[in-house]
């Protein structure tokens, strides 16, 4: 009896912890720090603790990148690309609902919107989109503006391009 008790706790706690682990309803975006609760330089294992084990990866990607996404062959998630066995780069894929960023600031605001409670950006054009980007010692934080609106957020290295 005490067996099964345990091995019913030890299987309980091992279901919450891979339910746990997936892809935020609202993920926020911590500006050069963290986006979905995935940092620069973390493990593939930390990442995969964080978002669980479903994701595709780019086969045609310069970088490895594994595409976390809401259901399986939908567009909206989150995408971590890795360098050297390091997150080199997070970003969201499509306009994921409920995403969001200090000071209120939620996808769809406009560009006006960003400017005003993020401060001051530097814009970078992209092939169909503009990278409104701001960069601290060890990060880059990107806001992406897609038909005027803010479509997603980025977080990749110091100085490197946004642009995907």
């Amino acid at each position: 009896m005490r067996r099964s008790l345990i091995g019913s706790a030890v299987t309980a706690l091992v279901l919450a912890g891979s339910a746990a682990a997936a892809l935020p309803k609202a993920g926020a975006l911590v500006p050069g720090r963290s986006l979905g609760d995935i940092a620069l330089g973390e493990s593939p294992s930390a990442v995969r603790a964080a978002l669980g084990r479903s994701y595709g990866r780019c086969r045609d990607c310069a970088r490895s990148t594994w595409y976390f996404t809401y259901q399986p062959f939908t567009q909206a998630g989150l995408a971590v690309e890795f360098d050297r066995g390091r997150v080199s780069a997070v970003y969201t894929l499509w306009r994921p609902q409920g995403w969001y960023a200090p000071h209120d600031l939620r996808l769809g605001a406009t560009p006006l919107t960003v400017h005003d409670r993020v401060g001051t950006l530097r814009t970078i054009r992209c092939q169909g989109y503009i990278a409104l980007v701001r960069d601290t010692f060890h990060a880059r934080t990107a806001y992406f503006l897609y038909a005027g609106r803010l479509w997603g957020f980025g977080l990749f290295r110091r100085g490197a391009t946004p642009c995907r």
